[in-house]
């Protein structure tokens, strides 16, 4: 397997508030247990992408989200 993302370590919390204020939603966050097997670390590792297929992001965390919520909100999904 060949991991994508952005290696910008950030917590769902933080990727949660993040979205709430590039959204202007008035959305309140829900704090739930984590399952046994939840991931420590949320950064993916993209050696391989970068080995096999020569990519690497381009894009900051914060820019992507609000790209694709311009394209969310412009294609109506």
């Amino acid at each position: 397997p060949i991991n994508l993302g952005n290696p910008e370590e950030m917590t769902v919390l933080e990727m949660a508030k993040k979205i709430i204020e590039l959204t202007g939603s008035s959305s309140k966050i829900a704090f739930k247990p984590l399952p046994q097997d939840d991931p420590k670390v949320r950064r993916p590792d993209i050696t391989r992408a970068r080995e096999v297929l020569g990519w690497e992001p381009k894009v900051p965390v914060e820019e992507g989200l609000r790209r694709t919520i311009e394209w969310f909100r412009k294609t109506g999904v």
